[in-house]
């Protein structure tokens, strides 16, 4: 159908960012939630039966294709769902039923009533949404941000002995290198992929109100929190031990935090990269075929920084509404955090766009050499730092004040005036040929040296 193309979404993850993000409909599509939804009712239903607490029996051939409901889920199972569901008017009840049919087309029926058994909604989707977060997180987003960390590191270290004018407060300051500068955010970013691949998925799963209730009526013989602990940890998750009808939310929070400091890293990287290309610190490689400005024939823009700035932009506000509003819940449960996490794609999907946007416009960068040892060859006045903190060390009276009283307001100063200046202080002639040695490109400290610390 004509309106099920792209250029009719309403969300530009599936309009025009389509192609990018197609891959996280495998996770947070509505028919991802379905098949993560029907992989733990039949874990649950499977585990009932292996641990002894059901007394059924399943052949081999019944338990691949009860995991197949999963393995091999389609969209023509996702559709008989939500046909069902306009007659339940309930997503999770529709795919219980869903399995319920599918246990009718081998006959067995008789396990019918243990799919769902003692469960509420969210026992289900609090585990759901969290190990399809985690599949989503270790196959998609953490191998894209490695490549974009790797990438950083590779640029820096390229860039290392490149000298370049710093700049506080967007004035000319000590130099530094390219390289280092671009290593700055390969440490920044390391240090939160660190946490993000440290970070423990968890589950809510304890009936109604967390308390099981239901199981402990029907089965007062078996342990059921031990049981669940075990269940959840199979299923690679921890679970919260004491909840409501829903997780607490606070590791989710945690998550979404994690996500924030990565967007704002990015940001902050976007900026900056785009004050340099202004600055014709890099040029950018040409398409023939692109077009800059629809007005300006000649412009080379940006584009791709500030793409990714505006994506990382819109999915830190989403994700602070999550930090904001899941953890909180009225008494035992309201349905606001069922709508809310419904658009946990959402995010990570402008982030994975943004980081698209950063690989891209990387590999657009020229280093313009040209432009950054000018900008460094007519600076001299950084080199006041040097000299009066050599002047401290020699014991001369303020230094500081009589580097402040012949430097400061100058735009320029020539290297003549800085050699008769040197030449007049009261200092030796080896310090005073240190002094005259100096020069900006060679004043930067260990930012030209290669070590490269592991995070």
């Amino acid at each position: 159908m004509e309106n099920l193309s792209p250029l009719y979404a309403i969300s530009p993850i599936d309009g025009r960012y389509s192609i990018q993000s197609e891959n996280l409909r495998n996770y947070f599509s509505e028919a991802a939630l379905f098949k993560f939804r029907i992989w733990v009712e039949i874990q649950y239903l499977l585990e009932l039966i292996s641990s002894n607490v059901l007394t059924y029996q399943l052949s081999g051939d019944e338990i691949n294709y009860l995991e197949g409901l999963y393995n091999d889920f389609s969209l023509t199972d996702a559709l008989e769902i939500k046909k069902i569901e306009t007659t339940t008017r309930h997503d999770i009840k529709a795919v219980e039923y869903f399995i319920k049919n599918k246990l009718q087309r081998i006959n067995r029926e008789d396990l019918s009533e243990f799919v769902h058994f003692a469960l509420t909604s969210q026992d289900i989707n609090n585990t759901a949404i969290p190990l399809s977060l985690k599949a989503a997180t270790y196959e998609v987003i953490l191998p894209k941000l490695d490549e974009l960390h790797q990438t950083l590191f590779e640029l820096g270290k390229n860039w290392k002995k490149i000298p370049m004018l710093a700049r506080t407060h967007g004035q000319a300051a000590s130099p530094s290198s390219l390289g280092k500068e671009i290593l700055v955010f390969w440490e920044r970013l390391g240090k939160q992929l660190s946490k993000l691949k440290q970070y423990k998925f968890s589950a809510k799963f304890g009936g109604a109100t967390g308390n099981f209730n239901a199981h402990r009526i029907s089965f007062d013989n078996v342990d059921w929190e031990s049981w669940a602990d075990q269940f959840i940890i199979k299923l690679g998750l921890s679970r919260q031990h004491f909840t409501t009808q829903i997780a607490h939310y606070d590791e989710i929070a945690e998550y979404f935090q994690i996500i924030v400091r990565i967007n704002t890293i990015f940001i902050d990287l976007c900026r900056d990269i785009w004050s340099y290309i202004s600055i014709e610190y890099f040029t950018q490689v040409s398409i023939s075929t692109e077009v800059g400005s629809s007005a300006m024939p000649h412009k080379v823009n940006p584009i791709d920084f500030e793409n990714a700035e505006g994506n990382c932009g819109i999915s830190n506000a989403i994700c602070q509404h999550f930090v904001e509003k899941l953890p909180i819940s009225r008494w035992q449960r309201d349905l606001t955090d069922s709508t809310v996490l419904r658009n946990i794609g959402l995010p990570i999907a402008h982030l994975m766009i943004s980081v698209d946007s950063i690989l891209r416009g990387f590999s657009k960068l020229k280093v313009n050499y040209t432009k950054i040892e000018a900008d460094l060859g007519n600076n001299v006045l950084i080199l006041a730092e040097a000299i009066q903190t050599v002047l401290r060390k020699e014991g001369v009276s303020q230094p500081y004040e009589l580097l402040k009283a012949f430097t400061r307001g100058k735009s320029q100063l020539s290297k003549v005036e800085l050699i008769q200046f040197i030449n007049g202080l009261p200092v030796s002639l080896e310090t005073k040929e240190k002094l005259l040695a100096l020069s900006p490109d060679k004043y930067t400290g260990y930012a030209c040296d290669e070590h490269f610390p592991e995070l």
